[in-house]
């Protein structure tokens, strides 16, 4: 729900963006409640619960979608949409995962404030300063040796 809500409101900058954009394209797809990829559970050719008309199934979770991108703030309405796709998942084997994929992705996400103080001290190295930082290494030499007999660091090699 916290995810949900999160995105909703524009967290995580455009990877969150991204995030939201995707989960409402996988929730706008058509509900496939027998599985067929039909789209609709009564072979008629129109996505059940709506006819010809264009509004979302009943139960496609879209309505909910809606709602709390109008409102993101509100606890319930991200709730609402949890249950939904809860729902929706458990009647559609392709939704689920689909969504499952995405909740991966979106999960990875941590749309907390970041708050970085460097304080006191000497430092040598680099120092980086953000959030979310994978597979980076630096290349730093060894700090100088300094002779255990005296409290100053060699000097430099003639």
């Amino acid at each position: 729900m916290a995810l949900l809500a999160a995105l909703a409101g524009g967290a995580g900058g455009e990877a969150g963006r991204q995030a939201w954009a995707t989960l409402s394209e996988l929730v706008r797809r058509p509900f496939r409640r027998d599985g067929s990829g039909d789209g609709n559970s009564d072979g008629d050719g129109n996505r059940d619960g709506d006819g010809n008309t264009g509004a979302p199934a009943a139960g496609s979770a879209e309505p909910e979608l809606v709602r709390l991108a109008a409102h993101p703030d509100d606890a319930v309405l991200a709730r609402a949409l949890s249950t939904a796709l809860a729902v929706r998942a458990a009647a559609d084997a392709e939704f689920r995962a689909g969504l499952v994929r995405w909740h991966r992705l979106a999960g990875s996400l941590h749309t907390g404030d970041v708050h970085n103080e460097i304080s006191g001290g000497t430092f040598n190295s680099p120092v980086l300063q953000g959030r979310d930082f994978s597979g980076l290494s630096f290349t730093t030499p060894a700090p100088p040796r300094v002779d255990p007999g005296t409290d100053s660091p060699p000097t430099a090699p003639d």
